[in-house]
């Protein structure tokens, strides 16, 4: 599959939050010294499962509407933020991997923008790369496959099997992109790929979310009864684009899919009650999702369901 030049240059942009930015992205630990440390990583019960939430990395983006409702009004845009409460000149933006323990297996989803956060992230959280059995990628930006191996090319994740969507992977491989052939197709011989309904292992499924990249892909987590849907990047804001899943989002490389998948995906996780953890929301990154009106949805942060 070729790329449109437009599509090419979505590509070009594929670390789509944190793009010639890397000065200003702050770890956990490099945070103390602006008002104390940023958590490094937070634990839930579902089940007989442990998923933990990884913060590899946060930063802020200036110029928010550049990303987010591109195809509303300043006006609009500005209203909505303020009855939210959240400020319309920056946003804060926050690179969440999960580690889902299910007692047998380490499966880790998406890798961070770089090899020593990820580590550090997993070493905070009481795991070493070693431990990770399985690398599970919801979909090919470089904000997600960046830990898969460090500055000289080798692999992050010694013993682990690599899973995919076979979509997302068949894009990518005929698109010459920079990332994924380096990061990416090394590992190749390792990966399985999977499509919609496709088993990761007993209690993680895999759901197409096609939209924000042609093969993007969501995993629901069932354990003890309880489910979590592991979203990925179906909404990168809890207002901007969960709450409002008809504004278009910059790095949406289908928007039209991209804001369908949010619909389905969103009212969903509502009308079941399903938890949902966003690779980019405000960090644990956990939540429900509450439908509100005819197609718009309010994000609210877990407490201590999971405890």
């Amino acid at each position: 599959m070729r790329m449109t030049r437009r599509q090419s240059i979505l590509a070009g942009a594929s670390l789509p939050f944190a793009a010639g930015a890397a000065s200003t992205l702050a770890t956990p630990a490099a945070a103390a010294g602006h008002g104390g440390a940023l958590p490094t990583h937070r634990d839930f019960t579902l089940g007989d499962f442990r998923v933990t939430t990884l913060l590899a990395g946060s930063r802020s983006v200036p110029e928010p509407q550049g990303i987010f409702g591109m195809n509303v009004s300043t006006e609009e845009f500005a209203e909505v933020s303020a009855q939210n409460f959240v400020p319309t000149d920056a946003a804060q933006f926050f690179f969440t991997p999960t580690v889902v323990n299910t007692g047998s297996e380490v499966i880790l989803f998406d890798t961070g923008l770089d090899a020593g956060g990820m580590t550090n992230a997993l070493s905070a959280a009481g795991y070493a790369a070693e431990d990770i059995t399985h690398v599970v990628i919801t979909h090919m930006h470089g904000d997600h496959i960046g830990g898969l191996t460090n500055e000289a090319g080798e692999a992050t994740f010694a013993n682990a099997a690599y899973v995919t969507g076979q979509a997302e992977f068949d894009f990518w491989a005929g698109a010459e992109n920079e990332g994924f052939e380096a990061k990416v197709r090394p590992l190749a011989d390792k990966m399985t790929f999977i499509g919609d309904g496709g088993s990761v292992r007993s209690g993680i499924t895999g759901m197409a979310a096609f939209g924000h990249t042609p093969g993007h892909m969501a995993y629901m987590l069932e354990s003890g009864g309880r489910q979590m849907l592991l979203m990925a990047d179906t909404a990168n804001h809890y207002v901007w684009s969960l709450a409002y899943p008809d504004w278009e989002v910059r790095f949406d490389a289908d928007k039209a899919a991209a804001a369908g998948t949010r619909r389905t995906l969103l009212g969903m996780a509502a009308a079941d009650q399903v938890a949902v953890i966003g690779y980019h929301m405000p960090f644990p990154g956990a939540g429900f999702v509450e439908a509100r009106g005819s197609d718009g949805f309010h994000f609210v942060p877990v407490s201590y369901q999971f405890m």
